[in-house]
């Protein structure tokens, strides 16, 4: 019996002999070499290449400020204590995000206020946002999603009339810009991610950026205890230098360890989008063809950072559902990911707030047909081959 077209699900041989890994990072010798000295120097804490890392990542971007943290989340959590938002604020922002978005303006004790996406780009509707505005709303929260930037003059022209702060979640989008507008320099906050998965990484940590300058000078105190002076000016060559708390800040700086491997993974940065343009053309290619799927909207005028290869299951076409498709994927020794199942129908949010099915259909749509697919600039062309295989053997397989 020929078990080449019958998935390893069913009894047939998988496509990889060995599991590909989903965001599995390109890490260089460079990064590998940079970690050892800061090993070696004695200073291992947030310091000297932390500072080095923060002024060449606003020169990449183009910005006045970056401040370097431990995460996007606190980030993203910084921006809005920065701000002043707290409770009884209201945050406009997308339900087709990760928790952490949502999750800060719980933190700080404001309200987040979902407003539905668009399906073609699976980001945040402007035309919607407007409708979501009350006398509580104090900013916008739009999440570039999969490194695809959102309509940012729209929405800067609503964030102005009503005098709203925006703030982004850039996790997805160090690469990317809106028409000629790098992502990082257009809005009054941006927050970046180096998590492992990310197209630039330092394992953990994440990257705010302002162009205000007072703003930006409460940043990096809140992010290390509230206090005048950070270890490395404290402890350095120069002496000790006595420090006064000045607010009640927070453990959110980034150390010299993460900056180490950042250093070098963003002197890669565009070289390494290359790899990843190459194979985000490549799946969809040899995926537009089938009824089974539906492929990502190519727009004019923007720069994807490519981040994620988000495929939807076109499910009426289909004999099986996304969760399937992830399982029989997984036993072809294909990793994925899920980006994301629509926030509002998740637990707390569903209980906190009481949503329902229904209330943001786009996102709900999005939600339960999205897949998302191997990207890394890691991949191998031959890498790439598998993936596509798998695919397509699955969603002919199982088409309806």
């Amino acid at each position: 019996m020929n078990n080449g077209n019958l998935p390893a699900i069913e009894g047939g041989v998988p496509i990889c002999t060995e599991f590909l890994i989903f965001g599995s990072p390109l890490i260089g010798e460079a990064e590998i070499a940079e970690v050892a000295d800061t090993m070696r120097s004695g200073w291992i804490g947030m310091g000297p290449k932390t500072a080095r890392f923060e002024k060449e990542f606003a020169q990449y971007i183009g910005c006045r400020h970056a401040i370097a943290v431990n995460s996007a989340t606190a980030a993203l959590e910084l921006a809005l204590i920065a701000a002043s938002i707290g409770p009884s604020d209201e945050v406009i922002t997308t339900p087709m995000t990760f928790a952490a978005t949502a999750n800060v303006c719980l933190h700080v004790g404001a309200r987040p206020v979902f407003v539905d996406i668009e399906r073609e780009t699976h980001n945040i509707a402007p035309e919607l946002i407007e409708h979501a505005v009350t006398p509580r709303t104090r900013a916008i929260m739009p999440v570039h999603m999969a490194g695809r930037p959102c309509e940012m003059d729209a929405i800067m022209r609503i964030a102005r009339r009503h005098h709203l702060l925006v703030i982004e979640d850039a996790a997805h989008a160090v690469e990317a810009t809106w028409r000629d507008q790098k992502i990082g320099a257009i809005a009054d906050f941006t927050a970046f991610s180096f998590y492992v998965t990310k197209n630039l990484t330092t394992a953990e940590g994440g990257m705010l950026t302002t162009e205000n300058d007072e703003w930006a000078d409460k940043l990096k105190i809140l992010r290390l205890h509230g206090i005048s002076k950070d270890a490395w000016k404290r402890y350095s060559s120069s002496g000790f230098v006595p420090y006064e708390t000045l607010m009640p800040g927070y453990k959110f700086n980034m150390t010299d360890m993460q900056a180490a491997m950042g250093i070098h993974q963003l002197a890669r940065v565009e070289d390494n989008l290359k790899i990843r343009e190459r194979h985000f053309a490549r799946y969809s290619d040899a995926f537009s063809e089938l009824p089974q799927l539906i492929t990502p909207l190519e727009q004019s005028g923007i720069k994807h950072a490519r981040h994620l290869y988000t495929l939807l299951l076109n499910l009426e076409r289909l004999t099986i559902d996304r969760g399937q498709f992830v399982q029989a994927l997984q036993a072809e020794h294909i990793g994925t990911g899920i980006h994301f199942t629509a926030l509002h129908l998740h637990q707390f949010y569903r209980e906190r707030f009481g949503y329902h099915e229904g209330d943001y259909p786009n996102a709900e749509w999005v939600g339960e047909r999205t897949l998302s697919l191997p990207l890394s600039a890691k991949l191998t062309d031959d890498d790439v081959d598998d993936v596509i295989e798998a695919v397509e053997k699955l969603a002919n397989y199982y088409a309806r």
